[in-house]
């Protein structure tokens, strides 16, 4: 296995001369192969949908408020197709998050009362090594924790502890998680 890892190390690191550039586009994305950056490039930062993000976004996904959304480490909040992340009241989000296709990321609603206006609550923040399951949706203020899977059609609507496994509408913690075994991202 490592050998067949080594080789394709190998195999890609002739081109990396010639798309190191693709970094220039992508300031915010660390731990992304350059192939990865390639894919998203032309849709992105040609054709300019989602143009203006700084990090990898697929062209079937949308970003809004960019600009109040925190990325760290390997995440790239929207890369899975059919995403909707709107940073109005802000998100934070932790070293290596995994999306799945069709997940939302909601910071704001709108006021029962007056529907063209959205009242402030405190952002979303998302710890680092989570996984977020297909057509999630995850709500305004809500803290996810570190090290936490969030099952597919959940409605995260409060607080999901760190290490745990959770699933549902409303999302509760069905049980708790083994320690994240896998690279430590933030230290790229």
């Amino acid at each position: 296995m490592d050998t067949e890892i080594s080789s394709y190390k190998t195999k890609y690191d002739k081109y990396r001369f010639l798309f190191g550039w693709l970094r220039l586009f992508y300031p915010k994305c660390k731990g992304f192969s350059f192939l990865y950056l390639l894919y998203y490039f032309f849709p992105q930062k040609i054709l300019r949908i989602n143009g203006s993000v700084p990090w990898p976004v697929h062209f079937t996904s949308r970003v809004l408020y960019h600009k109040n959304i925190r990325v760290s480490n390997r995440s790239a909040p929207g890369s899975s197709s059919h995403c909707y992340i709107q940073g109005k009241n802000g998100i934070t989000i932790g070293c290596n998050l995994r999306m799945a296709p069709g997940v939302g990321l909601i910071s704001a609603n709108h006021d029962l009362n007056d529907y063209d206006t959205w009242p402030s609550s405190e952002p979303i923040m998302i710890g680092d090594n989570v996984w977020i399951g297909m057509n999630t949706v995850v709500l305004p203020g809500v803290n996810i924790g570190d090290n936490v899977v969030i099952a597919s059609n959940s409605v995260v609507n409060k607080d999901i502890p760190a290490n745990s496994i959770a699933a549902g509408n409303p999302c509760t913690v069905l049980r708790e998680k083994e320690p994240y075994q896998g690279k430590d991202y933030s230290q790229l």
